[in-house]
């Protein structure tokens, strides 16, 4: 039995949005967009200076959707009248597990990283309707 995207899309935003990786209070959490149309479910997730490389999406073995994202980044700057030599760290890390609907066809799952947004494509599985009308012989 297929679960119906309506019982979907709420316990996606509960998923997102009520764990321990992001509390509702969680400030620094990015922002996500979840859409859809007839071909696939669409999360966007907003990611401000990361690049391709600070991603890791998979499915895991329980068949959910697990997005990762990591930041380091190193500043110094050396004043040489002074000597005196200062570094700033940012580190940023997040993660996130989505359980997906039964439609979803996993296998053709893409992600892309385009102007600060991490773009997930979740394409439906299309069922082919048969057709059913046929010449019936008259005996």
């Amino acid at each position: 039995m297929m679960r119906r995207n309506a019982a979907w899309l709420p316990s996606v935003f509960n998923d997102f949005f009520d764990t321990e990786f992001m509390p509702k209070a969680n400030a620094t959490a990015p922002a996500i967009n979840v859409k859809e149309n007839d071909k696939a479910y669409i999360v966007e997730l907003a990611a401000p200076g990361m690049k391709k490389e600070d991603f890791n999406v998979h499915i895991n073995d329980e068949g959910n959707l697990i997005i990762k994202m990591e930041s380091k980044q190193e500043q110094k700057e050396e004043d040489k009248s002074t000597r005196y030599l200062r570094r700033e760290f940012s580190y940023s890390k997040y993660e996130q597990t989505l359980l997906l609907p039964d439609d979803v066809k996993k296998e053709d799952i893409k992600a892309k990283v385009e102007h600060g947004v991490l773009t997930v494509e979740l394409p439906k599985i299309v069922e082919e309707k048969v057709k059913v009308s046929r010449q019936i012989d008259v005996l």
